[in-house]
């Protein structure tokens, strides 16, 4: 199986860039992960609305030039559908089974994700109403990921 992250913005912190390490590591066991940054548009203070649609629009061009057609993609939005890890792990265990095996993962901007994004993805997930940083959320998301297979394998690290 091939996991893909596809994320808006460079992660910088050492802790985040730790975890994330720890967790690719423990993911190569079940998968091959690539992380894929792409460059954030700078948003001008009091943005509006329309400057704001063009930031999204422009990391939308970034992200899509990265989805290959077969790609299975998956949009992390707010409003995307929610999953306890369980239901997780049996998701990704069903979209396995039906000849899914390149999982694009897409982290947003700041802004959001732009509707071309959204509407070529094959499912939006939510992890949460809350909003929360992005960089946060790349390490929130491999442990999910890694969570569901070691649910699927019956390890014990899911209690």
């Amino acid at each position: 199986m091939n996991l893909t992250i596809v994320a808006v913005g460079k992660m910088k912190e050492k802790y985040w860039l730790q975890a994330v390490a720890e967790y690719e590591k423990r993911l190569s066991a079940y998968a091959k992960v690539r992380i894929i940054e792409v460059a954030d548009e700078p948003t001008p203070d009091s943005a509006s609305a329309a400057q704001e649609e063009a930031v999204r629009e422009k990391e939308a061009g970034r992200i899509l030039a990265q989805l290959k057609e077969r790609d299975y993609v998956i949009a992390l939005a707010i409003d995307g559908q929610t999953f306890s890890s369980e239901e997780w792990a049996a998701q990704m265990d069903r979209l396995a089974g039906q000849g899914n095996s390149s999982f694009v993962f897409v982290i947003g901007g700041s802004l959001g994700l732009h509707a071309s994004v959204l509407s070529r993805a094959n499912l939006k997930l939510s992890f949460s109403k809350f909003t929360f940083p992005h960089q946060m959320m790349r390490v929130i998301l491999l442990e999910q990921v890694y969570r569901a297979f070691r649910i699927l394998r019956g390890g014990p690290y899911h209690k």
